[in-house]
């Protein structure tokens, strides 16, 4: 089981707290929980919280010692003020240079920027503070429209829905893809969407009735279909309306392309196979869509750096390291 470390940091929305740790908490391996889930802060009581009640952190959880002991740790809070607590930067970097994961949800990252762990990486936040969270940090390179940045050990994302997105970034990453989608399922989260996705995704209101209809139902036809050939015009056809009009709703609705979108799924579905199969590896891509294993393995290595072999070895490890 690993250990994740969530650090409250005022003032906080409670709903970046409570999304994430329900999550997480969601995540099963052979039926035992993925994770154990603490939450800490640099002083127990009641929390500021933004847009609903405080957080309240019992004494018992009190305490930043135990940030280096958590395999992970995840940033909530901070309101991207000037004046954070020096003891929570100091048990940030402390962890951080123990060579544990550290990651900061929506204006965490301002604490994570605080703290000198964002100079010479990548790294994003709410659309709305982009331009403050450049401006505050010149040696951050900021990706003002990523749903949520890996760069090494350090992740960030925007708050609300892509703080789901980094979780789930955060258990396909520690235990492969099923058991990412089979939390996202019992969380009712739908399948997770590529970091880079843009945080805004613009859906008009339709001026026609056909229009009125969202194109989940072919998305979903579409997932049951990755084995099989599909064009945009199947896409289009089953949506009942143009490719023009597929094209522009398709992007309204996921901020990608019909067929990046089908891309990512088709990668995402190998991963899965490679994960909890020992399929060969043209039967891998005969199953997810790509074709041929020469494709699987040029699509793989594009997405993800690995060969579709050494993804699979390093599944195995994984399944072998968390039975113990």
């Amino acid at each position: 089981m690993r250990r994740i470390a969530f650090l409250v940091v005022p003032p906080v929305f409670a709903y970046d707290l409570s999304i994430t740790q329900m999550l997480l908490g969601a995540a099963e391996v052979d039926g035992r929980p993925a994770y154990r889930v603490t939450t800490h802060t640099a002083r127990p009581g009641r929390v500021e919280a933004v847009g609903g009640p405080d957080v309240l952190i019992p004494d018992d959880l009190a305490g930043l010692d135990g940030l280096t002991a958590a395999d992970t740790v995840i940033v909530v809070g901070g309101g991207a003020r000037e004046d954070v607590d020096p003891a929570v930067l100091d048990a940030v970097r402390r962890s951080a240079d123990a060579g544990r994961r550290t990651a900061g949800i929506c204006t965490g990252a301002f604490v994570l920027g605080h703290a000198g762990l964002l100079d010479g990486r990548r790294a994003t936040t709410h659309w709305g503070l982009t331009d403050q969270l450049a401006r505050r940090f010149p040696a951050v390179t900021v990706e003002p429209h990523a749903l949520h940045v890996a760069d090494g050990p350090i992740l960030t994302s925007a708050g609300a829905a892509a703080a789901i997105e980094l979780c789930l970034h955060i258990i396909r990453t520690d235990h492969g893809s099923a058991v990412a989608a089979a939390a996202g399922q019992l969380a009712v989260v739908g399948p997770p969407r590529p970091g880079d996705q843009p945080q805004i995704v613009e859906t008009p209101l339709p001026p026609v009735s056909v229009e009125k209809r969202s194109l989940a139902d072919t998305r979903a036809w579409a997932l049951r279909r990755l084995d099989r050939p599909l064009t945009l015009a199947d896409l289009a056809a089953h949506a009942g309306v143009s490719t023009r009009t597929l094209t522009r709703r398709f992007h309204a609705e996921t901020g990608l392309s019909p067929l990046r979108w089908l891309l990512h799924q088709r990668v995402d579905r190998a991963r899965q196979l490679l994960e909890t199969t020992d399929l060969p590896m043209d039967r891998v891509a005969h199953h997810s869509g790509l074709g041929s294993a020469d494709s699987l393995r040029q699509h793989l290595v594009r997405a993800l750096g690995v060969t579709p072999s050494a993804y699979r070895a390093a599944a195995r490890e994984t399944r072998v390291t968390v039975g113990r």
